[in-house]
């Protein structure tokens, strides 16, 4: 089976796929993917320099997330040459780690997956979803500003139009745990479809 999860930025997408890894599912993080992208391809980090400067390499090799960050969340052109660079490359990575190993059952996270039409891979979709203010305490918790944060929702699909376009919803408004109950909830019945 493959899941694709989703959902609003700051909803708890990685810590719904924690949950599915904690009960067998093989887990893609799209996120850690890009980062890795970001951290050590040569190719990418070339493109970066041509595009945006020096000042987005750091000293020791990787590039500067958030120097990338404050441009693209405020520059639509910039932010669409982006994804035009990374987003074939997280796209053949996740296809590539699901081709290795296609009777297992997996979990992949990608946040744009309606924004990108990617629902036609999987199986399934599940969206994450919370509300606004709380979406907004959970990216104040990683250190964006109220600007930032709100600059980074309005670059994503509304979140009723992810809702409504999932296969099932996951609210997470509540506690991990509660959390984790809904995920292991919706695995069983999943799971022993015939």
């Amino acid at each position: 089976m493959k899941l694709g999860l989703t959902g609003g930025i700051g909803c708890g997408k990685s810590t719904a796929g924690g949950f599915f890894e904690e009960a067998g599912f093989r887990r893609v993080d799209c996120d850690q993917i890009v980062r890795e992208l970001l951290d050590g391809d040569a190719k990418v980090h070339a493109a970066l320099r041509e595009r945006f400067g020096e000042q987005v390499i750091l000293a020791e090799g990787g590039v500067d997330r958030a120097a990338i960050a404050s441009v693209v969340f405020h520059d639509a052109e910039a932010l669409q040459w982006l994804e035009k660079l990374l987003h074939p490359r997280v796209s053949e990575a996740w296809q590539g780690l699901i081709a290795s190993d296609p009777e297992a059952n997996w979990c992949v996270e990608i946040p744009l997956l309606f924004e990108k039409n990617l629902e036609k891979h999987f199986d399934f979709t599940v969206c994450l979803a919370s509300s606004e203010a709380i979406q907004m305490d959970r990216l104040a918790a990683k250190g964006l500003s109220h600007e930032q944060a709100k600059a980074r929702i309005q670059r994503q699909l509304p979140l009723e139009q992810k809702i409504s376009r999932a296969d099932f919803v996951l609210f997470n408004d509540g506690t991990q745990d509660f959390l984790r109950q809904q995920v292991f909830q919706l695995i069983d019945p999943l799971t022993h479809v015939s």
